[in-house]
């Protein structure tokens, strides 16, 4: 697959996008399943819930950026793997549990940022804004007086969104029936939870070279996409590499690989793929 990293365009800054966690709201393995993906001793498998790092040194100032996407109810576990010290931002696709329940985690990250007089941006709409503070209102009350709690505040999210010198524009998706956010972030497209794209929204996808796309499973879902329907979606908006996520236990990791066409194929916990900012 070394020739999927290819000229990446006008796109000025080298990134990596690293998945912290692949999949489904249940993870996997799944709880009282026996079935041959959860008892799989393939660490490919193991998927805990769906999140993304983006990382990259900022241009002139040589400091290392950090974004996270959702803080689900593993983000702890991913952040210990990854060694995160602190978060810079964080953005939010919807209010979810297995998107959300980790913010608290974000304590000891963004007490960096207090350090310097600073407090964390989270980034969400206006259902996510509302299900955050009723979830944490133990953080984000104007009464709140718990002394160790985490250092962030909420942040509207909009259209397009300057975040660090980088711009996140909102895609947005069907997930079921509720309207949740995607991310187009340079010459990449984050798109998890979707049951459906609008026709507007492909057009902020156009020209994306690295796709996350959410791919749960062969049988259909209410609320998301098949495999199949992912796979016509990828061809459609043409990136020239195609990564899988949000996927159940009813998908095998090499079982499923080697059914892919050659520029897509199923992400996986810790798999680190360059970007251009």
């Amino acid at each position: 697959m070394s020739g999927w990293f290819l000229n990446a365009g006008n796109f000025r800054m080298d990134a990596t996008l690293t998945f912290l966690g692949t999949g489904t709201s249940m993870g996997v393995p799944t709880l009282g399943c026996g079935c041959a993906v959860c008892t799989s001793t393939d660490p490919h498998d193991r998927r805990l819930r769906p999140s993304v790092l983006l990382r990259w040194t900022e241009a002139g100032a040589g400091a290392e950026r950090i974004v996270v996407i959702d803080t689900g109810p593993d983000f702890r576990e991913q952040a210990l793997r990854e060694r995160l010290a602190w978060v810079d931002a964080v953005l939010y696709t919807h209010g979810h549990a297995d998107h959300i329940l980790g913010m608290d985690d974000l304590r000891p990250l963004s007490f960096v940022a207090a350090r310097r007089g600073e407090t964390v941006p989270l980034y969400a709409d206006a259902e996510a804004t509302a299900v955050l503070r009723r979830t944490f209102e133990y953080t984000f009350s104007p009464e709140a007086t718990y002394p160790t709690r985490a250092r962030v505040y909420l942040e509207p999210l909009a259209a397009r969104n300057a975040v660090l010198g980088v711009e996140f524009i909102r895609i947005p998706l069907k997930h079921g029936e509720q309207q949740i956010a995607g991310f187009r972030f340079g010459n990449a497209a984050y798109m998890t939870d979707v049951s459906a794209i609008p026709e507007e929204s492909f057009a902020l996808v156009e020209g994306v070279e690295v796709l996350v796309l959410s791919a749960l499973r062969h049988k259909p879902h209410p609320s998301h996409s098949t495999l199949q329907q992912s796979l016509e979606w990828a061809k459609r908006i043409g990136a020239r590499q195609t990564w899988f996520t949000h996927i159940s236990h009813d998908l095998g990791h090499e079982i499923t690989n080697r059914t892919l066409p050659e520029n897509a194929r199923l992400a996986f916990d810790g798999l680190s793929v360059p970007v251009k900012l």
